[in-house]
């Protein structure tokens, strides 16, 4: 098999697994099959490993010597973002606690 149909068969590959990991969420709160914290807990799970196929499948960012950096700046980025995110959350809290 050829380069190009190797790399074709993986973005169609990527996009059904994004396209099924949309789709689960969705039907999950539509059809109100779970209980709030379970569906909360689905959707987190699906988001996550959603964030990984684009990874792999789109940014081709693997564990291979060559992708290292790549995959180094991502996890620092997401490093970041958690900080970010971790001390709004926390600022905001401890605002809202001493408001009240």
């Amino acid at each position: 098999m050829s380069q190009k149909n190797t790399e074709h068969g993986q973005y169609v590959l990527g996009f059904i697994l994004a396209v099924v990991l949309t789709v689960i969420p969705f039907w999950i709160v539509f059809a109100e099959a779970l209980s709030a914290s379970r569906t909360a807990l689905v959707i987190g799970i699906c988001a996550v490993v959603q964030a990984i196929v684009h990874v792999r499948f789109f940014l081709h960012v693997d564990l291979s010597r060559q992708k290292r950096e790549d995959l180094d700046l991502i996890l620092f980025t997401l490093l970041l973002l958690i900080i970010f995110i971790g001390g709004t959350v926390w600022i905001m809290t401890d605002l809202h606690h001493r408001m009240h």
